[in-house]
């Protein structure tokens, strides 16, 4: 048996012309790949009556029949799938280090308005000394302890003296101690700024881990779809990477049958052409491919400060193994309940949330202000102040005021109602437009699924009408114009399809950008 040995091409997974009879090759090693014509040469030897004439008719024969096959994976690749791509990206990137920090400032937030409920001690002292005289001395310090509640407690010391004090602030020599509480009656009973600021804080806390989702749906949906154009811009290289070489061998076997007589000489221009233009497509789908991966490289870092590069040798999936994606049928049936979960209309919510807050505490500021304070005194008696306690000893009092026409109170709650109304109208846009984007990614994503599995019958037929070109001309029935050109349009086939399935993926990757789901942890 006579056979011809070819050493694989690099950097290609798949195969792209498989349309030759009887063909075997070695996939997925670094094995030559061996073609076997014996069965055609047997064929042709009615027309050969020489060597000359078996070695012309068996280096056409090469030259026509070189599949794709030839180009086989290198051992050396490394194969960077998305989810491992994608895996760098959440964990390393600028931008997901940034997010991060979303989540730290909410709790930040939390924290500072945690503070004003906060216990604080206090002190004042105040004293006045003339001509060697004490005029008076007025001490007092304890600590104040607010509530969630709105009641503000107290327990303090107070010690008074001097030649001149005032009747009011005489505490005798020991001193008094006191503890009380004081609370709102009216404006601010239910609701007052320090629970307002909480609340709102605890609300900015949620948005803030709905903020960090939202970042990484965008970062991870840029990433993502460069992945899928440096894959696309990959096997795209690979298809015209083999056409180049199927081209080269041709022409070159064909100067070879023109020098012996087989060929006329205008068959070499033709072939000559057809390896400049594959030559040209080859070399502009190997610049697409290398800006592809440069592109690639700006989204891989090391912990948000050092940048990375993709490394030599490292490539995309291929065509061979990927799948079409489908819809998921039950997508459409819970089209409400995702547009519901949508992190961007759950911020507008507690944005409305936040909105109802402050117009609640408007609306307390129409009440009239009545703060209502009461202290029990007790006099230490050897340092115990409870020994001589009475309930007859005690202070308190209260304070009224209230605007007469509230015409700042009124204006405030009247901007708080509109702001409300205008996150409302927001919120309801913001729906619409996300129900839209869903529907037509889902749609898009249905119509590049169809496209596929449309266009991958598409190539078949290429191929078979390529291979019955083929046979006619073996037997003289046809030409090499026309075997060209059956094969060039099996060349564009391929490529359309590989831009088809990126589509495909792309699509469902949209999908789930406009549902707001890449950021889910």
């Amino acid at each position: 048996m006579k056979y011809l040995f070819l050493s694989p091409l690099q950097k290609v997974k798949f195969d792209f012309f498989p349309f030759c009879d009887g063909l075997k090759s070695s996939r997925n090693s670094s094995l030559p790949v061996i073609f076997y014509y014996c069965d055609w040469v047997s064929t042709r030897r009615k027309k050969a009556n020489s060597l000359k004439g078996i070695f012309k008719a068996a280096s056409f024969f090469f030259c026509l029949c070189l599949p794709g096959t030839i180009i086989a994976q290198q051992n050396a690749e490394k194969v960077l799938t998305l989810e491992a791509y994608l895996d760098i990206v959440q964990a390393h990137h600028p931008v997901a280090k940034r997010a991060d920090i979303e989540l730290l400032k909410g709790a930040a937030t939390v924290m500072q308005a945690r503070g004003a409920f906060d216990p604080k001690a206090f002190a004042d002292m105040s004293q006045k000394y003339f001509k060697d005289k004490e005029y008076y001395s007025l001490i007092n310090g304890g600590v104040k302890i607010p509530t969630w509640f709105g009641i503000e407690l107290k327990t303090a010391f107070e010690q008074n003296g001097g030649l001149f004090l005032n009747p009011e602030n005489n505490t005798s020599g020991g001193g008094l101690w006191y503890a009380g509480a004081s609370i709102s009656l009216g404006a601010g009973l239910f609701i007052d700024k320090r629970r307002a600021e909480l609340r709102r804080a605890q609300l900015y806390e949620e948005m803030t881990q709905l903020e960090r989702q939202l970042i990484l749906n965008d970062l991870l949906y840029e990433a993502a779809s460069v992945y899928w154009e440096w894959f696309k811009a990959y096997n795209t290289l690979a298809v015209y990477e083999n056409a180049l070489q199927l081209a080269t061998v041709r022409f070159d076997a064909t100067k070879r049958g023109a020098v012996l007589g087989d060929r006329p000489p205008i068959d070499t221009l033709e072939a000559g052409i057809q390896v400049q233009n594959r030559r040209l497509r080859y070399q502009q789908a190997q610049l697409d491919f290398v800006n592809s991966t440069a592109l690639l490289s700006v989204y891989l870092w090391v912990d948000g400060i050092v940048p990375l590069e993709v490394e030599a040798g490292t490539v995309p999936l291929g065509v061979d193994g990927l799948s079409v994606l489908e819809v998921e049928g039950d997508l459409y049936a819970k089209l409400d309940s995702l547009v519901n979960a949508h992190p961007s209309l759950q911020q507008y919510q507690y944005k409305l949330d936040q909105l109802a807050i402050s117009r609640r505490l408007k609306q307390e500021q129409l009440k009239p202000q009545l703060d209502l304070n009461y202290n029990a005194i007790a006099q230490p008696i050897n340092g115990d102040p409870f020994a001589a306690y009475s309930v007859n000893n005690y202070k308190w009092g209260f304070s009224f005021n209230m605007p007469v026409f509230l015409r700042k109170e009124r204006g405030a709650l009247r901007l708080a109602d509109l702001k409300i109304q205008e996150a409302t109208l927001d919120f309801t846009l913001k729906n619409a437009s996300i129900s839209y984007k869903i529907i037509s990614s889902f749609n898009d994503w249905q119509t590049t699924f169809d496209q596929v599995n449309l266009y991958t019958q598409t190539v078949e037929d290429y191929r078979q009408l390529l291979a019955g070109e083929r046979r006619l001309f073996d037997i003289g029935e046809s030409s090499l114009f026309m075997v060209n050109s059956r094969e060039l349009g099996y060349i564009n086939a391929q490529v359309k399809l590989v831009e088809l399935l990126t589509k495909n993926q792309k699509a469902q990757l949209a999908t789930r950008f406009a549902m707001g789901l890449l950021g889910n942890p």
